[in-house]
């Protein structure tokens, strides 16, 4: 069957865009892995009427809604390779079967780059954190920590001191300058230099952080900063442009998130050197109606 649109990702960006090419009574195939950026965290803040949901179960929620459009079709898989031009787009499947369709949107996502440090993945998502804005609230007034990673994390320390008393674990890495100092001071961000051995705690609680001499002090969140890289290479594939931030490639898309391949779409973490659950969201509506305005005032 050769669909109207092909998404491909169908998380938060991907399942917005679908409902809203469904709700146009146009076909689209949405193409899904299974695995969400945040399928670590239990609770996802700040997406309005959702506020401390766990996201897993809010995508389910929205994976019921979209299926019930009747031109609506899933596939669980992983899209491997794309090609094609307007209005005659092909995606194979891991699995050997292809799709057609007249419009593309990619919403893949993205994946983290975390560093070798024992004790921190089975605390990602839990008490080793990236925004403040996402989790911070829950660990407010306690002690924090920034774990240096780029020049960023001396941004994200000043940000993080904002929630709670903070320290910066430079781990290795060089004193910032005297300036960059003294602001730092000035928010009350302390310096720790000792590298950073392992985190210890129970579960997925943090409780201490353990230093390459043996020491140790007490934390309860620490801030990472990590790169992230996306969970394919279609973009690249079908030629869009790409550009690089401090933490990753993003691609180009405008306004309407359209990319610089006429046809193809992109929303959500994809796209944007900042991340949350509402910025995918919005991508997905927008990629979603432009996807049918094209399809309305642009088709074959």
């Amino acid at each position: 069957m050769r669909y109207d649109a092909i998404v491909i990702g169908g998380s938060f960006a991907g399942l917005s865009a679908a409902t809203y090419i469904a709700r146009a009574r146009r076909s689209v195939c949405i193409i899904d892995a299974g695995a969400p950026r945040n399928r670590f965290a239990t609770h996802s803040h700040g997406f309005l009427a959702h506020d401390g949901s766990n996201p897993g179960a809010v995508l389910a929620t929205a994976r019921q809604q979209v299926a019930a459009y009747p031109t609506t079709t899933f596939m669980e898989g992983k899209a491997v390779r794309a090609s094609g031009e307007v209005g005659a787009f092909s995606v194979k499947l891991e699995s050997g079967e292809v799709v057609e369709g007249a419009r593309l949107v990619l919403a893949y996502g993205i994946a983290d780059e975390l560093p070798d440090l024992p004790g921190l993945n089975e605390r990602w998502g839990q008490s080793v954190i990236h925004c403040p804005y996402c989790h911070g609230f829950e660990f407010s007034d306690q002690r924090l920590g920034v774990l240096s990673m780029s020049p960023m994390s001396v941004h994200q320390a000043m940000l993080v001191a904002e929630w709670g008393p903070t320290t910066l674990y430079l781990n290795g890495d060089p004193r910032p300058d005297d300036g960059v100092l003294a602001e730092l001071e000035k928010r009350g961000v302390a310096i720790e230099p000792k590298k950073v051995k392992a985190l210890h705690g129970e579960g997925a609680q943090l409780s201490a952080i353990e230093f390459a001499d043996g020491a140790t002090a007490p934390i309860d969140a620490l801030f990472v900063g990590p790169r992230n890289f996306p969970n394919s290479d279609i973009a690249h594939q079908l030629g869009c442009v790409i550009e690089q931030t401090p933490f990753g490639s993003i691609i180009r898309t405008d306004e309407l998130k359209t990319t610089t391949v006429d046809g193809v779409y992109a929303a959500g973490d994809i796209t944007r050197g900042a991340h949350s659950v509402t910025w995918a969201c919005s991508d997905g509506v927008m990629a979603g109606v432009a996807v049918h305005r094209s399809l309305t005032f642009g088709a074959e």
